[in-house]
């Protein structure tokens, strides 16, 4: 369910650029924001170019464009 929060309009200003480029919608780019934010925070030692590409694989997955990586425990 959505909710209303305050937000800066500099925050909005940029969102706006952003959405632009990557044919979000506002509100789509400030979400992906707080979940790479989230995700940072969770792993901070991980690069955010890694989690960029973890976040592309799984939507490829999900758009069936790629193949699941299947661990060989064997090995």
């Amino acid at each position: 369910m959505p909710t209303a929060v305050k937000i800066s309009d500099e925050l909005i200003a940029q969102a706006r650029i952003k959405s632009k480029i990557f044919k979000r919608s506002i509100a789509g780019q400030i979400e992906y924001w707080a979940q790479i934010g989230k995700i940072v925070e969770e792993n901070p030692d991980l690069p955010l170019p890694f989690i960029q590409d973890v976040l592309l694989g799984k939507e490829q997955i999900r758009a069936d464009l790629g193949t699941p990586y299947v661990f060989d425990e064997g090995k």
